[in-house]
């Protein structure tokens, strides 16, 4: 089993930069597919990114493809999200998530703010 925890959400200026960290407590992280989703106020949650459990392969959703980077380190049972030329439209709160089959999350996290002002 994996507990993720999101961090490092805040204020940020259009045009700015945010890396937002994912701590999964559980010795398996490094066999879990991971990902972010994110939700906007009055929205439904959407698919950002994700990364399988070899690190090997990554996708995007259209709106991040080139200014957000998905990335793990299983040393430290972490993942990230480098966010940058951020956008009004990118403000959401941020979920982490890992699967055991890709692209169906089986844990979430309680997810991290993001706000990006014009």
């Amino acid at each position: 089993q994996v507990q993720p925890v999101e961090s490092g959400g805040g204020l940020v200026q259009a045009g700015g930069s945010l890396r937002l960290s994912c701590a999964a407590s559980g010795r398996t992280f490094s066999s879990y597919h991971m990902a972010w989703f994110r939700q906007a106020p009055g929205k439904e949650r959407e698919f950002v990114a994700d990364i399988t459990w070899s690190g090997g392969s990554t996708s995007y959703a259209d709106s991040v493809k080139g200014r957000f980077t998905i990335s793990r380190d299983g040393a430290k049972n972490t993942l990230y999200l480098q966010m940058n030329s951020l956008k009004p439209e990118d403000t959401a709160v941020y979920y982490c998530a890992a699967g055991q089959i890709r692209f169906r999350m089986d844990y979430w996290g309680k997810g991290t703010l993001v706000t990006v002002s014009s």
